[in-house]
């Protein structure tokens, strides 16, 4: 969707700042919010696309007033809420109210090993692949209310397919609950220029992983 997250390109947000031997968390809790989170999604309550799509919802104040983890936090209880998993007395009181609902797999020791394993996305494709490697392609202009992975600065623009990964979930119909629409996905490579216009640096390319909703020929 278009949204505050949306921020590749964007200005005025200041220099980056790496911080020298950065420890994996600065405060306790941000631990915990990703055990929760990693909880969750072992348990089967919801896709990692609905994660990111409830974090991109929350108004832009509140995003660009979070630190990582609490963005983690917030849209974490905004799935929480929408799923009936909690109610916000709960959330207000700090524990439950009422007993638990039960998720569609039981947090067991074997589900967690397996979660420590990379997840696959690949899905057996539907159709063939509309493109090959070396097609000119232009993405799509396209301004959706739900999620996508189609940043905004590379909407409308021309570039050309360089690898092919095979059908995967489509994330814009994971998030909005209407399966995995299993979608082919590229790799995408463009000028530098043709993202950032004629004074960028004439030896950059940009790529990106492209899914074929995405995409018509040049």
């Amino acid at each position: 969707m278009n949204g505050v997250h949306d921020m590749g390109g964007m200005d005025g947000f200041g220099k980056v700042e790496v911080e020298k031997d950065e420890p994996p968390f600065h405060e306790t809790w941000e631990g915990r919010v990703l055990a929760m989170q990693r909880s969750m999604g072992y348990a089967g309550a919801w896709h990692i696309d609905d994660g990111r799509f409830a974090q991109e919802t929350l108004p832009p104040r509140t995003y660009l007033g979070a630190s990582y983890y609490w963005r983690w936090a917030l849209g974490m209880e905004k799935n929480l809420l929408e799923r009936g998993l909690v109610t916000q007395e709960e959330l207000d009181a700090g524990h439950s109210l009422k007993p638990g609902r039960k998720l569609s797999r039981t947090l067991t020791e074997e589900v967690v090993k397996a979660g420590l394993t990379r997840n696959t996305y690949f899905r057996q494709q539907q159709a063939p692949a509309r493109f090959k490697r070396g097609d000119r392609v232009r993405t799509r202009n396209i301004n959706p209310l739900g999620h996508t992975r189609l940043p905004r600065y590379a909407r409308d623009k021309e570039g050309t397919v360089e690898l092919i990964h095979g059908c995967h979930a489509y994330p814009d119909s994971v998030a909005s609950n209407k399966g995995d629409d299993p979608q082919w996905l590229y790799t995408v490579v463009f000028d530098g220029r043709e993202i950032w216009g004629p004074n960028c640096d004439p030896t950059l390319t940009v790529s990106i992983d492209a899914f074929e909703p995405y995409l018509d020929p040049a």
